[in-house]
């Protein structure tokens, strides 16, 4: 991380401007927040692929509530976390209750709720003007940190506390590292995985919100890149694929080096395929040394 903010600094004049930060911070807070629930997901041993789906149709209704009266700032968040934890309850029932694998449940849902995203957007884009819900993101409570950033921190002291306070949080846990044990324990694993796919949802949800007032519209491509840099994100921070091992405070440093990179990339005008190129190799190097540090535990 450290050499990554001295490599562009020098190679790039810009980046360690008080605007370029500033940028930094809400991109970061935006894909953190994506990432938070993705990443409990993950830890149960599951993945949720509509993150990306759930940001676009998120966004789509937020755009159209604004435009149609409900503009007020509180209103609009609560219609994020409703929309989200409408959508992860859908995934978590299908996923628990259906007994559909995760990849497969989320992969229909991802085309599902895109779908529904699309046809509120007619294939347009919807465009508003309401200062205060575009202040949700680009505002700037604390100098030089824009609001996204701090919504994002206050979602991950919640979802930490979650993870590592509570006993459905350390459920969590163990469905990922044996869930067949648990149930035998008496735990309703069923519930567990529906809970995070809720939470999974309202994370991503509220991340579609913070991406639509960032922008100040809600278009088809919004949320595009959303899903392949959240689960980069949780890769690089070290959380295993397999389940059971890694945390969201993991998932924030993988954020802050991927939002880094792309941002640092950006400033030294790398082209788009390169840039490409990069995220996948580290993707890929992240990967390979969090596998093997699973390796050396089990062997010791």
């Amino acid at each position: 991380m450290l050499a990554l903010f001295v490599f562009f600094s020098v190679r790039a004049e810009a980046f360690l401007s008080a605007a370029n930060l500033t940028l930094i911070s809400g991109q970061a807070g935006i894909l953190l927040l994506a990432s938070l629930g993705a990443t409990l997901v993950i830890i149960a041993g599951s993945v949720d692929l509509s993150v990306g789906s759930i940001a676009l149709l998120t966004g789509a209704v937020v755009a159209l509530s604004i435009n149609n009266g409900f503009g007020n700032p509180i209103v609009v968040l609560l219609i994020a976390i409703a929309v989200g934890a409408l959508i992860g309850l859908v995934n978590g029932v299908v996923f628990a209750y259906g007994r559909v694998p995760s990849f497969i449940a989320t992969l229909g849902t991802l085309s599902l709720f895109a779908g529904i995203g699309l046809s509120i957007l007619q294939g347009s884009t919807i465009n508003f003007t309401n200062q205060a819900v575009r202040d949700l993101a680009i505002g700037q409570f604390i100098p030089n940190v824009q609001n996204a950033a701090l919504i994002a921190l206050a979602a991950f002291l919640v979802v930490w506390f979650f993870a590592r306070r509570t006993r459905l949080g350390l459920y969590v846990y163990a469905v990922g590292g044996n869930e067949r044990v648990v149930d035998l324990a008496g735990v309703r694993t069923r519930r567990v995985k529906v809970l995070i796919l809720i939470l999974s949802g309202i994370t991503a949800g509220l991340a579609g919100l913070l991406l639509t007032a960032q922008l100040g519209a809600a278009g088809p491509s919004l949320g595009s890149t959303i899903l392949l840099d959240s689960i980069a994100a949780i890769v690089i921070g070290g959380t295993a694929l397999s389940g059971g091992v890694g945390g969201v405070g993991r998932t924030v440093l993988g954020v802050l080096i991927l939002t880094v990179l792309s941002n640092g990339l950006n400033q030294i005008g790398a082209a788009d395929y390169t840039q490409t190129i990069i995220k996948g190799l580290v993707i890929i190097v992240a990967a390979v040394f969090t596998m093997a540090s699973q390796r050396k535990l089990i062997v010791k």
